[in-house]
């Protein structure tokens, strides 16, 4: 049975932990992450503050290399770059396991985490890793899979099932006076990051419904 949980974890245990002691204001979102080649390569949009300040920090910050900028809009910034060896903490301990991240967000000293284990005995693992490796970390929420399903059991992360209610509510899906921005508004975030956050969304909600449960044949 799935597992969705929520943990808090001090910066320094994840990763650029030097680039947001030295950009404060800046905050880090990660979209996903690929893994090719035992090469974890996160994409993730930064917004905030002096971005140039941000560029100069990150070329000095062991846990990243290669660091790519893919697309610039308004407030927030898209980046690709490497996690390096350095990364021994929570992000290669979920590797181990064959956890998934779900949602990442980091500013300042902490970083916000939710993951998805496919049973209890991969968070077990998770959690013995952790204390073995004095990996501190903060459990906030867990959720199992279980009847009847919610947004969160349907693969959704806390803010992408805010942000597909919210549009709902605001009549985005339905009527051509809302725009993303009317809801982007509504939120308090950036049209980029809800666009990200919707399209994520979408992704789960078909991968966890209409994958697994096949339309029944014409004439049935």
């Amino acid at each position: 049975m799935s597992l969705f949980a929520e943990f808090h974890v001090p910066s320094d245990v994840f990763a650029l932990y030097r680039t947001l002691q030295a950009a404060p204001e800046t905050t880090v979102e990660i979209e996903r992450v690929v893994a090719a080649e035992e090469i974890l390569t996160p994409y993730f949009w930064v917004s905030g503050g002096d971005l140039a300040r941000f560029e100069t920090a990150i070329e000095d910050d062991p846990t990243v290399e290669n660091l790519q900028q893919l697309d610039e809009f308004d407030r927030a910034t898209l980046y690709r770059a490497n996690w390096t060896e350095n990364v021994e903490t929570i992000v290669y301990a979920y590797t181990q396991v064959g956890a998934t991240i779900l949602e990442a967000t980091g500013a300042g000293d902490r970083w916000e985490l939710q993951m998805r284990f496919d049973d209890r005995d991969r968070l077990d693992q998770f959690q013995t890793y952790c204390n073995d490796e004095t990996i501190p970390f903060q459990l906030i929420q867990l959720h199992e899979l279980t009847q009847p399903r919610t947004g969160r059991q349907y693969g959704l992360t806390r803010k992408q099932h805010d942000a597909l209610v919210t549009a709902w509510q605001l009549n985005y899906f339905t009527s051509t006076d809302v725009s993303l921005t009317d809801v982007a508004a509504e939120l308090g975030i950036s049209q980029q990051s809800l666009s990200q956050r919707l399209h994520r969304g979408y992704q789960s909600l078909i991968e966890e419904t209409l994958i697994v449960s096949p339309p029944a044949e014409e004439g049935t």
